[in-house]
């Protein structure tokens, strides 16, 4: 079955008596070799567990489920899931699972663990544009060792996924998701390979998580809070942004720190790579040990 071709789709909708759900972002890839490459993508080895997030009616997951030895494809639509088992039906006996949650809400910890146990498990998902950065970040702090995180997302997010710290893509969740791992962007995604065609082009980007994190903050919660707030006033300097977040340290201390880390009094947070960060974040942790 091909579940690229545009008259398969339509006609899978019109046997289901469905239509696409803009609050899912469905939107479904009809290129086939894009489909492909987005699973080679997915981890180097075949005897890897892939947790698919959103498989629409299934496309991604067959050739997901031709690749590695087991696919968790968990789908929030409940009218999707009699869709997949019928899609899904030539896959390899047991390979793919599909689960009826929303990621959001899913215990990632009780899903998974039994399959870290034989082996890699990796990420795969065409995410809706609206909900990146929160599935993202849930992905990211879950704290299950996950090899890699493949996702095809809007083509403007992923510029900021993949910017270099004092680029003008380059922000906070860049800065934290350089802490977990590191992003690379594999190739664009024009809308016309999609049906619906979103309003704007995709990218496909793959983060490879780091094993044994190279970047370790004395404070996490620290870490954290001194990359948000270096972007909440982004058009302010560092010192005069951090000042807002941090009331109990005085701004002339502040302004000491970020000299003592090696910058300039008036330098703004965008300058600042995760390490820098992280080195900032501890200079105020040590001052306020001391005080």
């Amino acid at each position: 079955m091909n579940l690229c071709d545009i008259r398969t789709i339509k006609d899978i909708m019109s046997l289901y008596g469905l239509s696409f759900r803009k609050e899912f972002g469905q939107n479904f890839l009809t290129n086939k070799a894009v489909v492909e490459d987005i699973a080679d993508a997915c981890s180097d080895t075949q005897g890897t567990t892939v947790l698919e997030i959103g498989p629409g009616i299934g496309v991604l997951t067959q050739e997901l489920g031709l690749r590695y030895d087991k696919v968790l494809a968990v789908e929030i639509d409940r009218g999707l899931i009699p869709v997949l088992r019928y899609t899904l039906q030539d896959c390899p006996e047991g390979v793919v699972e599909v689960i009826n949650q929303d990621i959001m809400k899913t215990d990632l910890h009780a899903l998974l663990d039994p399959y870290l146990e034989k082996g890699p498990v990796s990420v795969c998902a065409n995410l809706p544009y609206y909900i990146t950065t929160p599935i993202l970040m849930r992905l990211l702090e879950s704290g299950v060792p996950f090899s890699y995180i493949t996702i095809m997302i809007q083509a403007e997010v992923a510029d900021r996924l993949c910017a270099k710290a004092g680029s003008k893509d380059y922000g906070a969740i860049t800065a934290v998701l350089n802490y977990y791992g590191e992003a690379e962007k594999l190739f664009r995604v024009s809308a016309g390979n999609f049906m619906p065609a979103p309003k704007v082009d995709s990218a496909v980007v793959r983060i490879r998580l780091y094993g044994d994190k190279p970047v370790k903050p004395l404070d996490e919660q620290v870490f954290f809070d001194t990359i948000r707030y270096a972007f909440e006033q982004r058009r302010k300097t560092l010192s005069n942004a951090l000042s807002a977040g941090f009331p109990d340290v005085p701004k002339d201390v502040l302004t000491s720190l970020i000299e003592g880390c090696g910058h300039r009094p008036d330098i703004r947070g965008e300058r600042l790579d995760t390490a820098q960060f992280a080195a900032l974040s501890d200079a105020i942790v040590t001052w306020r040990q001391n005080h």
